[in-house]
């Protein structure tokens, strides 16, 4: 057999699958580990912008960026959003530069992306990751008081 220019198995799985396509293990490597979407946000209900804060949900490690018990999350946080195929593209909360946000867009990854660059620290490096920037919830007081403009504005 020859070379083969149409060969699927070249093209990764994000470009050739759609996101209800993708297996459980697909699915869950999209996530960059950023932590951003276990942010408190704060979304003014005229103009529909959110603001995101320093404060993380209480489940997020702060030194690692990561959900300390992420399997069981909404056991421990009832109001913690799942992302499905069907909401990913539509809630306004996720960072503009999330992977589920993204392919639901008909977007790519971007090129930090740790699928790309094949290191979980790539997140890091494009500054993008939570990690070490962020407060618990325990205690926080205020949302208020903590709004920070790290990345760009989003509109609900």
């Amino acid at each position: 057999m020859g070379d083969r220019d149409d060969d699927r198995d070249d093209i990764p799985f994000w470009r050739r699958k759609s996101l209800v396509e993708m297996s459980p293990t697909e699915w869950e490597s999209l996530c960059d580990g950023c932590g951003q979407c276990c942010l408190h946000k704060l979304e003014d209900t005229d103009s529909g912008e959110i603001q995101n804060t320093n404060v993380a949900c209480r489940l997020l490690d702060t030194a690692t960026g990561r959900c300390r018990h992420y399997a069981e999350r909404s056991q421990w946080v009832a109001d913690c959003k799942a992302l499905t195929p069907d909401n990913a593209g539509k809630l306004a909360w996720l960072p503009d530069t999330c992977a589920y946000r993204l392919l639901a867009r008909g977007k790519d990854l971007p090129n930090w992306h740790p699928l790309l660059t094949h290191d979980p620290e790539s997140v890091v490096r494009a500054g993008l990751s939570v990690r070490g920037r962020v407060i618990s919830e325990t205690g926080a007081g205020p949302l208020e008081n903590h709004i920070v403009q790290w990345w760009p504005r989003q509109r609900g």
